[in-house]
């Protein structure tokens, strides 16, 4: 299985605070505003503090997050399921939110991980520019990967501005993905008990 590469900070230049509100500047003259007006003398800084809030995940690693799991399972082997896990991304064509929620179950192998682990792996990838199916692809292959796991399955159904705002503007429309390794994948038995699960 292809594992997803970690961002390595690395491999981009660094940009400071300073640059990044003057970008914000330029972008505010683009758009037609005076940035020098009262209204909008602080909001290059409130946006970049901002912007690293809402990509907060591409200083953040999943694997260290898995990396604390407990063995003390006494046999339990059924799926673990963590529903209605809130999403907050941004597509990477327009940077407009992706406003949704994540379903995760994984059936252990013999070591579970905090319920809470779940919801943060979700957080790390979703922290970053996105497409909804490398998102749903990147937090099951996480899982699947760190846990040693019989099986995973992530399912997103998610609203994206980019079609709700602009564009096509159908602001009902929704956008759902799902992603099944191992057990998940090769037995439909234990995937529509899965889909039944997350339905209810």
């Amino acid at each position: 299985m292809k594992l997803v590469k970690e961002t390595d900070s690395q491999d981009t230049k660094k940009v400071s605070d300073q640059e990044a509100e003057e970008a914000f500047r330029t972008i505010l003259t683009w758009m037609g505003e005076d940035p020098s007006r009262e209204g909008l003398l602080e909001t290059p800084k409130r946006v970049t503090k901002a912007f690293k809030e809402y990509f907060a995940g591409y200083g953040e690693d999943a694997n260290k997050i898995l990396e604390k799991t407990f063995g003390d399972v006494e046999g339990y082997d059924d799926m673990v399921v963590e529903k209605n896990i809130s999403v907050t991304s941004h597509c990477e064509h327009h940077m407009a939110p992706i406003v949704g929620t994540a379903h995760v179950a994984y059936i252990p192998k013999e070591r579970v991980v905090g319920l809470s682990k779940l919801a943060r792996v979700v957080e790390v990838f979703s922290k970053r520019l996105q497409t909804q199916e490398r998102l749903t692809m990147q937090i099951a292959q996480s899982l699947m990967s760190a846990l040693d796991a019989k099986g995973v399955a992530v399912t997103i159904d998610a609203a994206h501005q980019c079609m709700t705002m602009r564009g096509i503007k159908k602001e009902n429309a929704t956008t759902v993905t799902n992603y099944f390794l191992g057990q998940f994948k090769e037995d439909l038995s234990i995937q529509n008990r899965y889909l039944r699960f997350i339905s209810k």
